[in-house]
């Protein structure tokens, strides 16, 4: 690949309408553009079940995603049955659709970086249940669950661990976890009194966030991806800040006065027989 052509590529990153791979810009893959816009290529599907996690709809269309988000669901849920064992698997819901952009009741999930991770519960007395679906829970813990008229009590042992695991994680590369305000303070209060590491208590305080454009997310959590490094020469972009404790970013090119020379004589704008006039080869001049 030329000079010309690799800067070329780097320009076109930053660009949102050009994050679609195309024979115009056939080094897009993997995650391609901004979560709210954008698609996916080489996603692969998260399994129906697996140690410590089970999917919320076993037939669902919408489990596809970066290779990397799948690993890391499946890491997650399996750490946390392992650190609080006894306890009901984590209910996954969707990721995204297999070549990515718009799917149902989303404005994002578009691009394999972002999953809905249901919450993790107990009755009311504090016996481990498996989530029964998209149940809103209160400051006090508590939600009401309209189809068996019964209560659901946020396990926040468990809540804890799953936060903790992704954000110590520097692979994973969370960039937001979208989470009720009313929610965090119950599990950052229980980090705290638990004497858990203040950075691991920044982290989770840093990516949680309660969405300002959608449901307050107080039925589930919301997690979104970084790009990785390495994505984002193939077209990843934005979603959020990339945080300091995230891996290094890939340092941008650095031209020095030969390559910008060579990128001028290589300009494909310039018609060769005005650039052959100009340098006197033309017509024997």
């Amino acid at each position: 690949m030329s000079i010309r052509t690799s800067l070329f590529a780097l320009l076109l990153l930053p660009s949102a309408c050009m994050g679609v791979p195309s024979p115009l810009t056939p080094g897009f893959e993997g995650t391609v553009g901004v979560p709210q816009f954008g698609v996916q290529t080489q996603a692969i599907q998260l399994p129906v079940a697996a140690e410590g996690f089970v999917r919320f709809r076993v037939l669902g269309h919408h489990y596809w995603g970066l290779p990397r988000l799948v690993k890391a669901i499946g890491d997650a849920a399996a750490h946390v049955a392992s650190e609080a064992p006894g306890g009901a698997p984590l209910v996954v819901g969707d990721l995204s659709a297999r070549n990515g952009g718009k799917i149902p009741g989303h404005n994002s999930h578009r691009t394999g970086r972002d999953v809905d991770l249901l919450l993790f519960v107990t009755t009311p007395a504090g016996v481990p249940v498996e989530s029964p679906g998209f149940v809103p829970i209160d400051a006090d813990g508590l939600g009401f669950v309209q189809e068996t008229g019964e209560f659901v009590r946020l396990d926040v042992e468990r809540q804890w661990e799953l936060i903790k695991y992704l954000v110590r994680s520097r692979e994973i590369g969370v960039q937001f976890l979208f989470f009720s305000q009313k929610l965090e303070a119950l599990v950052i209060d229980y980090a705290l009194a638990k004497g858990e590491p203040l950075e691991i208590v920044h982290r989770a305080q840093t990516v949680l966030m309660q969405p300002t454009d959608s449901t307050p997310h107080d039925d589930h959590m919301h997690m979104r991806i970084a790009c990785a490094p390495s994505e984002g020469v193939s077209g990843c972009s934005g979603g959020g800040p990339y945080w300091e404790w995230l891996p290094e970013p890939t340092p941008p090119i650095e031209l020095d006065d030969t390559d910008l020379a060579a990128i001028a004589s290589d300009d494909p704008l310039v018609p060769e027989a005005v650039a052959n006039s100009e340098t006197g080869a033309a017509g024997g001049v």
